[in-house]
C-alpha cells in the first residue's frame, strides 16, 4: 500500500497505518492469541462433553444444493459462462484502470459507488487511497454481479429463486472488505492506534459470547447489565392473576377513575417476549392504553423446555387464549373483549376467531392484527427457511429436546438484516473491541424464547408450507377452519418496510375474513412501525378505503398521516363500545395475586 497514491495523484501520508510500537504490539497479538485459545476451549468443550450438537450440516447442504441449480445453469453453456465471466471481468480492468489513472493525478469517477445509506465505507480513506478504494469498488462489482446471476438463470422454480438470492446476499454480505482487519482502513487504524489491544479486546469478548451461548456464538449487540426486568424494561404496574402450563395473564393497574367496560386482551407472539409492547414508559403501547382507560390484560407465554414438546396450536389456544378470556369474565364479570393479536400472536388468534365461530364462542368482540399474516402466499425471506426438506431436518433436531433453541429463531431473524443486525456487531465486538451501547429494543430481541416442538412445527408446516388457514385446511381440535365464519371487526395494521409480515401479505390476508377489515398501514418495520408513541411524532400512517383489488392500487388511493397510528386505532376501537365504567383494580372478585408484573414466565432465559 505505501506506493499507491491517493485520489488526487499525491503521495498518501501513512502515519496511521504505520505501528509506533513494535513490542507492544507483538505482546499484544501474543495476548491476542491466548484469548482467542480461550474462545476456542469455550466452544469445543461443551461438544466434547456431549453437551452440543452441532447441526450445521443442513443448512450449508441447502446452501450448496441452491447455488449448484444456479451454477449448473451458467456452466451448461460455454458461452454463457464466458459472458457473464467477461462481464466480471471488463469491471475488474475498469476499475484497475482508473486506479492507474487517479495516480497519474487524473480525476475519474468510480465504476460503481455504494448505495444510499450504506454505512459500511463511510470513512473518508475508502475513497482517499487507491488500495482500498480499489477493494471497494471491487466488491460491490462482484456483489452485484453475483446477484444478478442469480436472478438472470432461467429455470429456477420461486422458490428456489428465493433461496438462492438470500444465500447469495448472506454470503457477500459476509465478505465485504469492512468485516476484516487487513482491508477496512478505520480497523488497520485503530489497531495501529491502540498497539492491537483492540484485538485482545474483542477476542476476550468473543470468548465470553460463546461460553455465555454454551458453546454457540450468542452475539452482544446491546449491554444487558443496563437492563434488568422490572426495574428499567416492562415496568407498568400489574400483577399475574393466573397462570396455566403455557402462559401467565397480567392485569395492569389502572391510571384513570373511569375505563372503557370492554376489557382489552393481548396476545403477542411466543417467538418473542411479550415486553416489546413495554419496553419503557415513553415507548410502552401498554402504558399508553391503560392511561386511555382500557383494562388491559396481557397473554405472557411460557419459555418451553422438554415438558412443554407435545404444546401445539390447540394448546396454545385453550391455556392461553381461551384461558385468558376467563380470567378475564372471572376479574371483571365481563365476557365481551377485544382482542389484540402481535405477528404470529395474532395469526393465533385469527385462527382460534375461525375455531370459535365454529364453537359459537363469541366473547372476543372486536380484534385487532399488527403486522399479522394469515394468508402466507407473499411471506417475505423467512419463507427462505421453509421447504420439507428444511423442515423435516428441523423436526429431527426438535425431536431429541423437544423443543427449538431460542438462538436458532434469533439467528434466523437477525439473517434478515445481517447488514444491520450481525456484522456491525461482529466488527464493534470483535474486532474494535468495543461494548455495544445499551439500547432496550436490542436487549429484548436477544432475549430469546424456545419453541415447542409440537407447536413449531405445526406452525411451519400449516402456515408457511400449506398455507392452510386461508385454504380453509387448517385443522384444530377436530375442525377445519374458515376465516370467513370470522365476522368480527378486524383492524389490520401492517407496516410498509416489513421484512417478516410484508405490507402486501398482510393485504392479501384482509379479504379472507368474512366480517368488515380495516387496513392501515404503518411506516418503518415490523417493529418501529408498532411501537411509535404518538408524543415521538415519528412516521406516518396511511389510511384508504377496503382493502380490496391490487395493492399498488390501493396504496396509489390512501391518505397520509403524520405521526402515529396508534391514536386511529383508539378512535376505531371506542366506535365498537364506548360505554364506561369504574376502573377494575387486580386482585377485585376474589382473584388471587400470584405474582408482580412482568411475572415469573418471562424471566426465564436460554
Amino acid at each position: 500500500m505505501d506506493n499507491q497514491g491517493d485520489k488526487t495523484g499525491k503521495a498518501p501520508n501513512l502515519d496511521n497505518y504505520v505501528i509506533k510500537d513494535p513490542e507492544a504490539f507483538a505482546r499484544n497479538v501474543a495476548h491476542m492469541i491466548e484469548q482467542a485459545g480461550k474462545a476456542a476451549s469455550a466452544w469445543v468443550e461443551p461438544r466434547e462433553k456431549g453437551l452440543k450438537r452441532d447441526t450445521l450440516a443442513d443448512p450449508v447442504t441447502d446452501v450448496v444444493k441452491t447455488l449448484s441449480k444456479v451454477s449448473e445453469y451458467w456452466l451448461a453453456e460455454p458461452a454463457r459462462a464466458l459472458e457473464a465471466q467477461t462481464r466480471l471481468f471488463t469491471s475488474y480492468m475498469a476499475i484497475w484502470s482508473n486506479s492507474i489513472r487517479r495516480m497519474s493525478g487524473e480525476d475519474v469517477e468510480d465504476v460503481v459507488t455504494p448505495d444510499k445509506g450504506d454505512k459500511r465505507f463511510a470513512d473518508e480513506d475508502w475513497g482517499k487511497y487507491a488500495f482500498f478504494d480499489f477493494l471497494k469498488q471491487a466488491y460491490l462489482v462482484t456483489s452485484r454481479w453475483a446477484a444478478e446471476l442469480v436472478e438472470n438463470t432461467e429455470g429456477l422454480d420461486e422458490h428456489t429463486r428465493h433461496k438462492a438470492s438470500f444465500y447469495v446476499k448472506q454470503i457477500t454480505t459476509a465478505a465485504s472488505p469492512s468485516n476484516f482487519l487487513m482491508t477496512n482502513p478505520e480497523l488497520y487504524k485503530e489497531t495501529v492506534a491502540s498497539n492491537a489491544e483492540n484485538l485482545v479486546r474483542g477476542m476476550k469478548m468473543l470468548a465470553e459470547d460463546i461460553a455465555a451461548g454454551g458453546g454457540d456464538l450468542r452475539l452482544r449487540q446491546s449491554d444487558t447489565t443496563k437492563f434488568s426486568l422490572g426495574e428499567n424494561v416492562a415496568t407498568t404496574p400489574g400483577k399475574v392473576i393466573a397462570r396455566s402450563e403455557v402462559a401467565e395473564i397480567i392485569q395492569y393497574e389502572p391510571t384513570t377513575e373511569k375505563v372503557l367496560k370492554r376489557p382489552l386482551l393481548i396476545c403477542p407472539p411466543w417467538i418473542n417476549k411479550f415486553y416489546i409492547l413495554d419496553l419503557n414508559p415513553e415507548k410502552s403501547f401498554i402504558k399508553w392504553a391503560v392511561d386511555r382507560g382500557h383494562t388491559v390484560f396481557v397473554i405472557s407465554w411460557v419459555n418451553p423446555d422438554e415438558r412443554h414438546a407435545h404444546k401445539d396450536w390447540t394448546a396454545y389456544i385453550n391455556e392461553g387464549l381461551r384461558f385468558g378470556l376467563d380470567t378475564i369474565e372471572k376479574a371483571t364479570g365481563e365476557k365481551g373483549v377485544n382482542a389484540i393479536g402481535y405477528c404470529v400472536g395474532g395469526t393465533l388468534l385469527s385462527a382460534a376467531l375461525a375455531l370459535f365461530a365454529r364453537e359459537g364462542e363469541d366473547r372476543i368482540k372486536s380484534a385487532t392484527l399488527f403486522t399479522t399474516q394469515v394468508d402466507f402466499t407473499h411471506a417475505g425471506d423467512l419463507k427462505v427457511f421453509v421447504d420439507e426438506d428444511q423442515i423435516s431436518a428441523l423436526e429431527k433436531a426438535m425431536s431429541a429436546e423437544g423443543y427449538l433453541e431460542g438462538t436458532r429463531m434469533a439467528t434466523a431473524f437477525n439473517m434478515l438484516r445481517s447488514g444491520d443486525l450481525i456484522w456491525p456487531y461482529v466488527v464493534n465486538n470483535y474486532m474494535r473491541g468495543r461494548d455495544p451501547l445499551p439500547f432496550d429494543l436490542l436487549y429484548w430481541n436477544a432475549d430469546a424464547t424456545r419453541m415447542s416442538a409440537a407447536n413449531h412445527s405445526y406452525y411451519l408446516r400449516n402456515c408457511y408450507l400449506d398455507n392452510n388457514l386461508v385454504r380453509g385446511m387448517m385443522q384444530l381440535a377436530g375442525e377445519n377452519l374458515s376465516l370467513a365464519d370470522v365476522k368480527i371487526p378486524i383492524y389490520n395494521l401492517a407496516a410498509k418496510e416489513d421484512h417478516i409480515a410484508p405490507a402486501l401479505s398482510v393485504f392479501t390476508g384482509c379479504k379472507f375474513f368474512g366480517g368488515d377489515v380495516t387496513y392501515v398501514l404503518a411506516g418503518s418495520g415490523h417493529i418501529a412501525g408498532v411501537v411509535n408513541p404518538p408524543a415521538r411524532n415519528k412516521y406516518q400512517y396511511w389510511t384508504g378505503g377496503a382493502p380490496i383489488g391490487n395493492f399498488d392500487d390501493w396504496v396509489a388511493k390512501t391518505r397520509e398521516h403524520p405521526g402515529s397510528w396508534w391514536n386511529h386505532w383508539e378512535k376505531w376501537i371506542e366506535t365498537q363500545a364506548p360505554e364506561r365504567v369504574s376502573a377494575r383494580k387486580p386482585g377485585e372478585q376474589n382473584v388471587e395475586i400470584l405474582a408482580e408484573a412482568p411475572g415469573t414466565y418471562v424471566r426465564v432465559r436460554v
